[in-house]
């Protein structure tokens, strides 16, 4: 068995090499036809559109000599219009590392695509996702036998460079953030990843793949393939074999296969589960041609949809069940975080400091979001254009990329799963989802839900605490036989999962008594003398 999963990493890591060597080659060749639809569609400048004829039309260049000299000639070009009498800003390309990328460089590089990936399409697939996804399936396979019976082992979990955040965490950290990096803002570089699932993407929907397609598809093999690891170790538990099916489930079919098949029914992309704040561009579109309402009674259903989901399906579920029914069963962030995420669960701080980072984090995101849907709502309703100033020189188009930017990418994605070898794997559930906070308030002061102890059989072990993904101290709970009623807890189970005497269990009860502090003089506890002598 140790040869199969030794054979398993090799392919695996193999395929991974094929896939991250491929952003370094390949070659891009625009042709005229390329170059006139790209140039009508994103430039107005004259100056930029005879620059660039001359350096990149009919010419073999790679990826990165294209993308450079695109930025190059845009910026030139912006200096002469700019040095016109009369400026026309029409012609100016305002280019910015963030954006320029990918919304100017990027389709002209991908439509000009060239080389033995896109010509091979079905080849390098199965070279890149194909020997990772196979290699993968093996290495934990193996782990059935390995891993001996059924039940939790300590074995080593703070002692792997990989999950101590040795120099493989480290390795693994950057990595993480330095693909989320190219995914958010330089696509362009990644243009062969993204043809490798190209015939995949016309097979769905009729289209050609995207960056966000790739990373689609990405999520929900990495899912799948972490999912049988689960499987494996949380075997004795069919809690978790339930809720990593479901979760997986509602990944590919909801986030990634439904929407892509409503875009080949020309129906807007929609995924069903996503629900506000975290959906946080939900309100960004309306107006007279706004995309849902413009489909029609299939648009207005999915309207409709997103502000009951919202409003009543979410709150009323949280009531009975937790917000655990949301992050831990439906929700692709938790998804990912509970499968690739697994092994980094232990590294989530537990420090009073962490907790009350937390709470300020994460109830800021919500009212940043609160406060940029209020201001959206209020210039469509009094027809005022996003992009006019509102008041110090800021639009509502500024607050919207604003938040965007820090939330929706650098929190949610570079952040928020690129630093699971370092914060855990729930950093972005735990400091930023502004969904999690609106939950965790109805769960903190209106649900059904907690997690009982029984304090008399705990051994404090620590096994709890050591696993708990959101920085929970549950053995200090478990200790006093004290109910875990935190609005920060997911519902995960893996607490309970991996005690070795049944002390902890998840319920759904009345509201009386759910919340039930006691006063037991704990060892550890930093007030015990000043309690002594009260007595």
């Amino acid at each position: 068995m140790k040869t199969i999963k030794n054979i398993g990493l090799i392919t695996a890591l193999i395929g991974f090499f094929i896939f991250t060597a491929s952003i370094f080659t390949g070659t891009n060749n625009v042709t005229q036809e390329i170059f006139n639809t790209w140039t009508s569609q994103n430039v107005k400048s004259d100056y930029f559109i005879n620059k660039a004829q001359q350096e990149i039309v009919g010419k073999e260049l790679s990826t990165f000599e294209l993308s450079s000299k695109i930025i190059a000639i845009a910026k030139e070009s912006d200096a002469f219009e700019k040095g016109q009498e009369n400026i026309n800003w029409n012609k100016i390309i305002k280019v910015k590392w963030n954006v320029t990328s990918k919304n100017f460089v990027y389709p002209l590089v991908r439509a000009s695509a060239t080389g033995w990936v896109s010509k091979n399409q079905g080849l390098f697939f199965f070279l890149t996702f194909g020997l990772a996804i196979i290699g993968g399936v093996l290495a934990f396979g193996a782990d059935y036998k390995l891993l001996g019976p059924a039940g939790i082992k300590n074995n080593g979990i703070f002692q792997h460079s990989a999950t101590n955040r040795g120099y493989l965490g480290m390795i693994a950290c950057i990595y993480f953030v330095a693909f989320y990096m190219l995914l958010y803002f330089y696509p362009n570089y990644l243009i062969n990843p993204i043809l490798s699932v190209n015939q995949i993407s016309k097979g769905l929907s009729g289209n050609g793949s995207s960056q966000w397609f790739l990373y689609g598809f990405m999520y929900c093999s990495v899912m799948t393939v972490f999912a049988i690891r689960m499987f494996i170790k949380y075997r004795h538990n069919n809690y978790q074999l339930v809720r990593t099916s479901v979760v997986l489930f509602f990944q590919v079919a909801f986030a990634f296969l439904i929407p892509e098949i409503l875009v080949a029914f020309n129906m807007p992309w929609f995924d069903f589960k996503n629900a506000w704040p975290l959906d946080y561009d939900f309100f960004f579109d309306l107006g007279k041609d706004w995309s849902l309402m413009s489909q029609g009674q299939v648009g207005l259903f999915m309207f409709v949809w997103g502000i009951v989901l919202t409003l009543v399906i979410v709150p009323v579920m949280v009531y009975f069940y937790g917000k655990r029914w949301y992050c831990s069963w439906v929700c692709g962030c938790g998804g990912l975080a509970e499968t690739l995420g697994d092994p980094y669960r232990q590294l989530s701080s537990k420090s009073l400091f962490s907790w009350k980072v937390e709470r300020w984090l994460i109830h800021g995101v919500l009212l940043f979001a609160t406060l940029m849907t209020a201001l959206t709502l209020y210039i469509f309703f009094a027809e005022i254009e996003s992009w006019k100033e509102l008041a110090f020189g800021i639009t509502a188009y500024d607050v919207q990329s604003s938040y965007g930017f820090l939330i929706g990418s650098i929190f949610s994605g570079v952040i928020g799963t690129g630093f699971y070898p370092i914060l855990g794997n729930r950093v972005w559930c735990r400091f930023g989802c502004p969904l999690a906070a609106y939950m965790g308030f109805v769960q903190r002061f209106k649900s059904r839900f907690r997690i009982t102890t029984n304090g008399g059989q705990c051994i404090s072990c620590g096994n709890c605490s050591t696993y708990c993904e959101q920085g929970i101290d549950v053995r200090a709970y478990a200790q006093k036989g004290e109910n875990i009623v935190r609005s920060s807890c997911v519902g995960c189970g893996v607490c309970s999962a991996v005690c070795p005497r049944g002390v902890l269990k998840l319920e759904n009860g009345p509201e009386d008594g759910r919340i039930n502090p006691t006063q037991i003089l704990l060892g550890n506890d930093v007030d015990l003398m000043e309690l002594v002598n009260e007595k």
